[in-house]
């Protein structure tokens, strides 16, 4: 693993505000049993809302999907 400091093209600031995000809305929210059902809830959050239709500040708080149409014409 590499370790590197602030401003560093290997600084993990991007993960762990990923995380973060996924902890705050979504792990808090819910009861999780087993890790099998940890990993199939936090797969269809990303897949199913986080991807699509939560609203990312990089697209100018547009959803992926939003974008997508905006600039697609669709």
């Amino acid at each position: 693993m590499i370790m590197s400091g602030k401003g560093n093209c290997y600084d993990n600031a991007v993960t762990e505000c990923f995380f973060a995000t996924v902890e705050k809305e979504y792990l808090k929210q819910i009861s999780l049993k087993t890790i099998k059902e940890t990993k199939t809830k936090i797969f269809y959050y990303i897949e199913g809302r986080y991807n699509f239709f939560r609203k990312h500040s990089f697209l100018g708080n547009k959803s992926p999907d939003q974008f997508k149409k905006l600039y697609n014409g669709v």
